[in-house]
């Protein structure tokens, strides 16, 4: 009897401590692991009894044929409450940052819109529950009409200085009102000016660029702003650009490049005049129909105002004072001799363009190539407040919810709650105000050229393109994005199967088969026809990394900028080796 109930008394105790077992977290992790267990292992044979025998590590498995229904045996929809909980809570915080990421998505687009009334985006903004002290600054976008006053402060000569305030300053540092009051700061500009300044549109040093860039650019900006336009030595070429249907941008930078080689050999300022390409409604009052709709003019408003009186003078003509692109013949423009007047650097030139494997150590027409990346360069220095915009809403529309995440991410705090927009600091202001706006980097920038572009070179299809994406990235395996300009759909289509990569590109109709480029064009329309070619250069240059085909007068034009915008070391890989270049 004493036996049995010592029997039963211990039972109760392990009862009792099973009990508090089962009950401890610990334990309850162990049946939760138990339970899976069984759920996978029931799968894993349900599995095998539909597939029949198969074999693994060279042992033979066959699946057991089973009357009764494993899931009959055991319920596996059995889910920890906390797993619930936790689950629940992520996917709604992931509903709150998408929604927030929208929202600011929403206010930036407000605040991006040109020509919309100060108004009508406050009305935009209360719609969305914010003022404008609510958003926070967009890091990819540009402050355009500040950026603008100030390429134009560095493009004219300044007050009484013969020079325009470029020195070893960058941004708006030599507007910072402590240094501007400083005599000895307006010493070291005016005598930095004259001895070692260049060109603020040259990025890097002169190892970063085709040989004499940073010179020459200066020489170029000096030779197309004489002191005096009206004084009697001064000559003019005056140019339109060209207007056949046949010629895109790229044709028409390349003979305008010819002479601008022409005017520097004749010791002639170059006036472009007529741009077909800018008779459209987006370029407002004087710059309609003008290369200043996208650039900053090539020289003076006081040189061009001397060169158009003198187009009417009939002794201006007959001296020779003035002449027209007319006055030249083709071969003289587009084979003409390049300036010498800085020698031969050409002859310098580094072999950074790859094909097959293999870097090209030598171009046909070296000079040529050297030259109109000079000229190029020189023609694209500054961009107006028009073409700033445009750039705005691409990089908008490609990388602006991107950009969102990023600054919602980094924000400490609850936004808009918790925002506070304080007053700009100095640094912010006369220091960072240089810095670039942000895109994912590293970028690779594409141009897949295709079309009726077979009638001039080999055409390659898209797949090429991306095995040499595929290279880059082995070298650099932190590369994931790819900016493409095409003008082909199926380019675009495609890239949708390379599901490893971030492809960004510009929202516009494409060609479907192939019709010719003139065509395609006209049936843009001239506005569109012109801004998203302009858009995707600038990106082009921008990038990181391109890849292109030699043949293409427009790759030919983005290296050369790039090789004169401090990207000499990025290199340059091609899928074709046709023409001359």
């Amino acid at each position: 009897m004493m036996e049995a109930l010592n029997q039963k008394s211990l039972e109760r105790v392990v009862s009792q401590k099973a009990l508090q077992m089962g009950n401890s977290f610990p334990c309850q992790i162990c049946v939760v692991g138990f339970l899976s267990g069984i759920c996978l292992t029931t799968v894993f044979l349900a599995a095998l009894t539909s597939l029949g025998t198969f074999e693994l590590g060279g042992f033979s498995f066959s699946a057991i044929s089973m009357g009764t229904s494993t899931s009959d045996m055991i319920n596996c929809d059995f889910v920890p409450k906390a797993t619930e909980k936790i689950t629940d809570s992520r996917l709604s915080k992931e509903k709150i940052n998408d929604e927030r990421v929208a929202q600011l998505y929403s206010a930036w687009s407000s605040l991006l819109t040109t020509g919309i009334s100060l108004e009508k985006n406050e009305h935009h903004l209360l719609k969305l529950g914010l003022n404008e002290s609510d958003v926070p600054n967009a890091p990819h976008l540009m402050n355009c009409k500040l950026k603008t006053q100030e390429n134009e402060r560095l493009d004219k000569r300044g007050g009484n200085e013969n020079f325009p305030p470029w020195t070893s300053w960058k941004g708006q540092l030599d507007s910072f009102p402590a240094a501007a009051k400083s005599d000895q700061f307006k010493n070291f500009k005016h005598q930095a000016a004259y001895e070692g300044s260049h060109p603020p549109w040259i990025t890097g040093s002169d190892e970063d660029n085709y040989p004499l860039t940073r010179k020459v650019q200066r020489d170029i900006w000096l030779h197309q702003h004489p002191l005096n336009c009206r004084d009697p030595s001064v000559r003019f070429l005056v140019a339109d650009w060209e207007r056949e249907p046949g010629f895109g941008i790229g044709a028409q930078l390349a003979e305008m490049a010819g002479v601008l080689a022409l005017a520097i050999n004749e010791k002639r300022v170059l006036v472009t005049n007529f741009y077909n390409r800018a008779d459209h409604d987006g370029c407002k009052g004087s710059s309609r129909s003008s290369w200043s709709c996208y650039f900053l003019p090539e020289t003076s408003q006081d040189c061009r105002d001397r060169a158009l009186e003198l187009l009417e003078s009939k002794q201006a003509w007959q001296e020779g004072i003035v002449r027209v692109k007319q006055n030249y013949s083709s071969k003289q423009i587009w084979a003409g001799h390049t300036p010498r007047i800085w020698g031969d650097p050409w002859n310098n030139l580094q072999p950074t363009t790859e094909i097959n494997g293999t870097l090209m150590a030598y171009h046909r027409k070296m000079d040529r190539r050297w030259w109109r990346a000079q000229a190029v360069r020189y023609l694209m220095r500054f961009e107006s407040e028009y073409t700033c915009g445009l750039l705005n809403n691409a990089r908008h529309a490609a990388f602006g919810k991107e950009a969102a995440a990023m600054v919602l991410k980094s924000f400490a705090g609850e936004w808009p709650k918790d925002v506070r927009n304080d007053k700009r600091s100095d640094i912010e202001e006369f220091v960072w105000s240089n810095h670039k706006p942000w895109i994912p980097r590293p970028l690779l920038s594409m141009h897949v050229r295709m079309g009726d572009k077979a009638c001039e070179m080999k055409v390659v299809e898209f797949e090429e393109y991306m095995s040499l994406a595929d290279r880059i990235r082995r070298r650099f395996p932190h590369l994931n994005s790819v900016w493409i300009s095409t003008e082909m759909q199926e380019v675009i289509d495609k890239s949708t199967g390379y599901s490893h990569w971030n492809f960004y590109y510009t929202d516009v109709r494409r060609q479907v088969g192939n019709t010719s480029m003139a065509a395609y064009e006209a049936s843009l329309g001239r506005e569109t026809s012109t801004n998203y070619p302009i858009v995707n250069f600038l990106m082009a240059i921008e990038a990181d990394f391109f890849i292109g085909a030699l043949g293409s007068t427009w790759c030919f034009l983005i290296d050369g900028m790039r090789n004169t915008g401090g990207k000499v070391m990025a290199g340059y890989l091609s899928v074709n080796k046709d023409r001359f270049w």
